[in-house]
C-alpha cells in the first residue's frame, strides 16, 4: 500500500493540483492530510472541498482552526493575520463547522498522524530541532509519525539519541522511531518553491520525498485578485 502524505495546502489549488496528479502517477492508494488545509493563498474553499471529497483521514492544523473559529489572532504575525481574517469571511459556516471538527491527532494503519507536536498539539508549538523532536518522542507509541507546521520537509530519528536530518527518502528500520515533517503543499519555507508532499510505501517501508512545479503564476494573480497583502504573492516563489 503506498500513502500520499501531505499538509499545509494554504488553499494554494495550484499546487494542490500537481500533488494529487504527481500521486496518481506514483500510484498511491490512499491521502492523508496533516491539517493547515487554508490560509495565506486564495482558494480555501476549493481545497477543502477535494480533500474532503478524498474522504481521507485529516487533523487539524492551526490556520483550519483559527480560519474556523473567532479564536484571538493576538500571536499571528501581520500577514498571517490578514488571511486568517479574509478566510473567515470567505468559508461557510458549514466549512469552518467541519474544519472545527478535525482531531488534533489520529492513528492511521501502524502510524500516526499530527500537525504540530504529539506532547501539545493543541499549543502549536514548532518542532524544529532535536530537543522539539524529543518531546514528541516521549509521546509518540507508534513507530513513524507525520506531521507538518514547520513547511520544512525534516527527518528525525530515535535511536537510544535523536539525530535530525533534511527529508529526502528514508528506509524504515526497526526498534527505531520516526518523525517525519513531509514539507507544505502550498508554502515551503525551505527555500525550494516547488511543492513538497512524501509518498510512504507500506511494503518497501519507504519514505519519498516528492516536489513538483506547479503554475505559481496562476496562484500568485489570484492572491492579488483576492486583496490578499501582495507580499504573500512574492514569498511563494521565494519558498519562504
Amino acid at each position: 500500500m503506498r500513502f500520499a502524505i501531505f499538509g499545509d495546502i494554504h488553499a494554494n489549488f495550484e499546487a494542490f493540483e500537481a500533488v494529487l496528479a504527481d500521486a496518481k502517477r506514483e500510484k498511491c492508494d490512499r491521502f492523508i492530510c496533516l491539517g493547515d488545509v487554508v490560509g495565506y493563498n486564495a482558494d480555501p474553499q476549493a481545497c477543502l472541498a477535494i480533500v474532503r471529497e478524498l474522504n481521507c483521514p485529516v487533523v487539524k492544523g492551526n490556520h483550519d482552526e483559527y480560519a474556523s473559529s473567532q479564536c484571538s489572532l493576538e500571536t499571528f504575525n501581520p500577514l498571517a493575520e490578514s488571511a486568517i481574517r479574509w478566510t473567515r469571511d470567505t468559508l461557510t459556516p458549514e466549512e469552518k463547522e467541519f474544519l472545527t471538527s478535525l482531531p488534533l491527532t489520529t492513528n492511521v494503519e501502524s502510524f500516526t498522524i499530527v500537525h504540530a507536536t504529539l506532547d501539545s498539539p493543541g499549543d502549536w508549538g514548532y518542532v524544529l530541532n532535536q530537543l522539539d523532536a524529543a518531546a514528541s518522542f516521549s509521546r509518540q507509541e507508534a513507530q513513524v509519525c507525520f506531521f507538518g507546521h514547520t513547511h520544512s520537509p525534516r527527518l528525525f530519528v530515535k535511536d537510544g539519541s535523536v539525530v535530525g536530518f533534511p527529508l529526502t527518502e528514508v528506509k524504515i528500520e526497526s526498534k527505531k522511531q520516526y518523525f517525519i515533517n513531509v514539507g507544505s503543499v502550498g508554502q515551503p519555507r525551505d527555500g525550494d518553491w516547488r511543492a513538497a508532499y512524501a509518498v510512504y510505501d507500506l511494503d518497501s517501508k519507504k519514505v519519498t520525498l516528492r516536489r513538483l512545479k506547479y503554475d505559481i503564476e496562476k496562484a500568485q494573480t489570484k492572491i492579488r485578485n483576492a486583496g490578499l497583502p501582495v507580499k504573500l504573492a512574492e514569498r511563494l516563489f521565494l519558498g519562504r
